[in-house]
């Protein structure tokens, strides 16, 4: 019985699930590890740990119930204000696992791919991030798309300096901007917009992430931490996705 299978037949929430109409693009803000971690007694870097173990998991149930696009929350603009010591862990912790995934990944037909202004980041995860995206550039599976040192704002912004640079130099009329022309000029050109924005943790908002993006999404929260967040709470999110009607202003 495969995953797809087994996790219906156990999971007390969802009786079916449409294969036909599953969201083809899932992003999420893995929220809570910290939280996770005190209510145990232990430090918040062991939250991070744990929380980078479920990323695992739900990347492998994403690839087996056949989500094209999953894009997470890693590290955002604003994550900088943390102690400097979560902050170099969690660093750390990003460096690993794409060193890990350079391993992994050797058969697998992921693609990773790394959002976000990059050029903050330490040249050893600048390089390593590079390494894998061209090692993986070619396959044709799940794409992930890890949101790093990432802000919906900034990304924005960043879109409007392009435009703007254009149009100085003579290579963009301003009467021809429209949102194709924004859109082009994010981290996620020719990547569709989410159907889904799960975030976990119990906080109801999207904290900087994919504003743009996000205009259409069906947006899911739940109060479970993001290291105890399961393959059968990934499904709950798609059922619950696959009940609404999705009608972009329409009626």
């Amino acid at each position: 019985m495969n995953l797809f299978r087994k996790l219906l037949k156990r999971n007390k929430y969802i009786h079916t699930l449409n294969k036909n109409n599953l969201p083809e693009h899932i992003a999420i803000i893995m929220d809570g590890n910290g939280r996770w971690a005190r209510k145990k007694g232990l430090s918040r870097n062991i939250g991070h740990r744990e929380g980078s173990q479920t990323l695992r998991r739900i990347v492998e149930a994403c690839k087996k119930i056949g989500i094209k696009y999953l894009t997470v929350y890693a590290f955002s603009t604003e994550n900088w204000n943390r102690p400097k010591s979560e902050v170099d862990s969690l660093m750390a912790l990003l460096l690993e696992y794409l060193q890990r995934a350079e391993k992994e990944l050797a058969g697998d037909n992921t693609r990773i791919r790394v959002i976000g202004d990059l050029s903050r980041l330490s040249e050893e995860i600048r390089l390593q991030t590079q390494k894998v995206m061209k090692m993986t550039e070619k396959n044709t599976g799940l794409i992930l798309n890890i949101a790093l040192n990432y802000g919906g704002r900034a990304e924005i912004a960043q879109a409007a300096k392009e435009i703007a640079k254009e149009v100085n130099q003579g290579k963009l009329k301003p009467s021809a901007i429209n949102e194709k022309t924004v859109a082009d000029r994010l981290y996620t050109a020719g990547i569709p917009d989410p159907d889904l924005i799960i975030r976990t943790g119990g906080e109801e908002r999207l904290s900087n992430f994919l504003l743009w993006q996000a205009a259409y999404s069906e947006l899911w929260f739940t109060d479970v931490l993001w290291p105890d967040f399961s393959e059968e709470d990934l499904l709950k999110a798609i059922k619950d996705y696959q009940e609404r009607n999705r009608r972009y202003g329409g009626i």
